[in-house]
């Protein structure tokens, strides 16, 4: 016979969630309580409400130019480890290649290692190699660390795929390009979208890499918060910052209408 669950351990664990939400949502309250702020100097709660950060934000050249950087470079990690993930994945899932699970293991290392490590190793390799830093020197370096998002969305998805219908289009006559293209691609779907979200995020926040690898005429969005911070802080951080969840919340509203959450999460 199952037993209830006693109403101290579900109070208990009421308290355990709601707080463990607090912690992870307080932050971002602040930021949004700083970003509207009438005070010239970073406090909170704020003294009086203004948009007045914001205006600036939107004015100012440093921050709008940092933020088309940025997004140039999201966009072209995005296109880069959707195609090259969702390729492996595929490769991977089948178990085609006597190597399989030695290039998982390739695609995935990136987890594991300190990006600081890597910032520094692909500093030094990219300058003894070409030269200056380029912004396809920031895509290339992000999507490096995007990949292992890729393909393990793909892969998740691909193990909930069912196999019988590349077989029943094999049999209807379908070449290999074409069941790739009609049966295997629009399975990996909701794997290769949240995938893609990823590494847009990734890649637009990142600030590590971007540090190590940024150049006079390239500075991202996260390297320029990182700027203001250390010699002049005011609560236009907390604008732009504000900014950036409110660019994620689009995102995820988008994908709810394309795909759904359910779909999205289930990857």
């Amino acid at each position: 016979m199952v037993r209830s669950i006693p109403t101290w351990l579900r109070v208990a664990a009421f308290v355990f969630v709601l707080a463990t939400a607090l912690i992870l949502l307080a932050p971002l309250f602040v930021v949004i309580g700083v970003s509207i702020s009438e005070s010239q100097f970073i406090a909170f709660p704020p003294n009086g409400l203004s948009l007045r950060w914001y205006q600036q934000v939107l004015s100012s050249n440093a921050y709008l130019g940092a933020g088309w950087i940025s997004i140039q470079i999201a966009l072209m990690v995005t296109v880069l480890a959707t195609l090259i993930g969702g390729a492996a994945a595929v490769a991977i899932h089948r178990r085609q290649l006597i190597f399989s699970d030695l290039l998982a293991t390739v695609f995935l290392s990136p987890l594991v290692l300190p990006t600081i490590i890597y910032a520094i190793g692909m500093l030094m390799f990219w300058s003894a190699a070409f030269g200056p830093v380029s912004p396809i020197t920031l895509a290339l370096s992000h999507t490096i660390i995007a990949l292992p998002y890729v393909v393990r969305t793909t892969l998740a998805v691909l193990a909930e795929s069912d196999p019988f219908l590349e077989e029943a289009a094999r049999t209807m006559g379908a070449n290999r390009l074409q069941r790739l293209s009609f049966v295997v691609v629009p399975q990996c779907i909701p794997g290769l979208a949240a995938g893609a979200f990823f590494a847009f995020n990734i890649s637009f926040d990142e600030a590590v890499l971007s540090l190590f690898l940024r150049g006079p005429t390239l500075t991202t969005l996260p390297v320029q918060i990182y700027g203001q911070l250390e010699f002049s802080p005011d609560p236009s951080v907390a604008a732009v910052s504000s900014i950036m969840i409110a660019l994620t919340v689009i995102l995820i509203f988008v994908i709810d209408r394309m795909l759904g959450l359910t779909r999205f999460a289930s990857a």
